[in-house]
């Protein structure tokens, strides 16, 4: 089964790849906005350690209107897709249809809306200096993306715009905001966070393919090797596939659900949208830290393996914590996750994520529960603009 479900998994990739190119070369705007008539910009921002990053802005819904609400910052996350955990892109929020997807519903709203890329996604693998066949382009984990990442999309955004913005974040987007927040950084910039599937703690995560890879070590093993870039169209990924798959009461009949839950209401049209974006490349040394978080169950920074080399980077012998209840208590919050869902799990958001802010105003702090909704559908469901956008839009309307 593990060797059958490899090749399949390994066609439709490579099947996807010309197609994915095409709209690599032609960019996010010509290729997923401008082609349902709106307006797009392309912009780049290099971060302080050299990566330059990929954005969008959509200035103006279709109506052609000028923008009456603050501007929005979208950071797209980690979705279980197909392979493994890798990461997305800013196409995330645009992959349902205009009615369905959060960056148009926000743009025909009235917000000027800003969609960022992260380091080594197809759209951001420049660097000043370095080139992604370099070992050294990939040496970053999800501490990267609060420490430099985060900051450099955030600034860009304010200076372009002269106002203080609304952030979302999805999966891995809603982790690095969350850190971010904790060490009182961007606060300055920041009107108010929608933060969708938190993944703060993932201590708890319910999915057996998840927590297999984790405490099999499988993310280390790669980066022992050698294997900086964590690639989804490689052999080594085949491999992480049959070691997964081979291990007792692992279904990878179903990937998808495996590995983020059952999700109730994806558009099944928009598969081959989907593969012509995903999976991406991220860091293998990104991998190792989420590892560490499920065996751990804490959110730290990244864990160099011994007291000798932690000392070396923290002046510590273990990585310090990221303090979740140091978040302001007035810093308004939307907060939206599902029962479904194997990733951002029921039991890590209510005892822990929500313990952290158990003394947050609570004329500050918006928390919804969606029974039904798995890891994917905060994003892709084809009825999260009535459950999930209108109450997030209604939030930042009155912050």
């Amino acid at each position: 089964m593990a060797n059958k479900l490899i090749l399949v998994v390994l066609f439709f990739l490579s099947a996807a790849e010309a197609r994915k190119r095409l709209y690599s070369v032609n960019g996010i705007c010509k290729s997923m906005v401008e082609t349902q008539g709106y307006d797009c910009e392309e912009h780049t921002v290099t971060t302080q350690d050299g990566y330059i990053l990929s954005m969008q802005r959509i200035p103006v819904g279709r109506s052609s209107k000028k923008p009456d609400k603050p501007p929005v910052l979208l950071q797209h996350g980690l979705l279980m897709v197909k392979v493994m955990v890798l990461l997305q892109d800013g196409i995330t929020w645009l992959l349902n249809s205009p009615q369905e997807s959060l960056a148009f519903i926000l743009a025909d709203n009235g917000f000027d809306v800003w969609l960022a890329n992260s380091r080594g996604t197809n759209y951001s693998r420049g660097h000043t200096s370095l080139s992604p066949n370099d070992p050294a382009y990939w040496d970053w984990s999800w501490d990267e993306l609060v420490a430099y990442d985060l900051p450099s999309s955030f600034q860009y955004v304010h200076d372009q715009t002269g106002q203080k913005l609304h952030y979302v974040g999805h999966s891995l987007g809603t982790l690095i905001a969350f850190a971010a927040f904790s060490q009182e950084k961007l606060l300055n910039m920041l009107r108010a966070a929608a933060l969708l599937s938190p993944i703060a703690y993932l201590g708890q995560v319910p999915s057996p393919l998840a927590r297999g890879a984790a405490e099999a070590f499988v993310a280390e093993d790669l980066y022992w090797l050698g294997l900086n870039e964590f690639a989804p169209r490689g052999e080594a990924v085949a491999k992480l596939l049959e070691d997964i798959c081979n291990k007792p009461n692992n279904n990878c009949t179903d990937l998808i659900t495996s590995l983020t839950g059952q999700n109730c209401c994806l558009n099944s049209s928009r598969t081959d949208v989907f593969l012509d974006h995903e999976p991406q490349s991220t860091a293998t040394k990104n991998m190792v830290h989420l590892a560490q978080m499920i065996r751990g169950g804490s959110i730290a920074m990244y864990n160099y393996g011994s007291e000798d080399e932690n000392n070396k980077h923290y002046g510590q012998p273990t990585p310090p914590l990221y303090n979740m209840s140091s978040i302001p208590n007035d810093l308004p919050l939307f907060l939206s996750y599902g029962g479904q869902d194997w990733l951002s799990d029921v039991n890590d958001v209510q005892t822990l994520l929500l313990g952290s802010l158990k003394d947050h105003d609570a004329d500050k702090l918006v928390v919804q529960f969606r029974e039904d909704y798995a890891h994917a559908d905060f994003v892709m469901a084809v009825n999260a603009n009535q459950v999930v956008y209108d109450p997030l839009m209604a939030f930042f309307n009155l912050q």
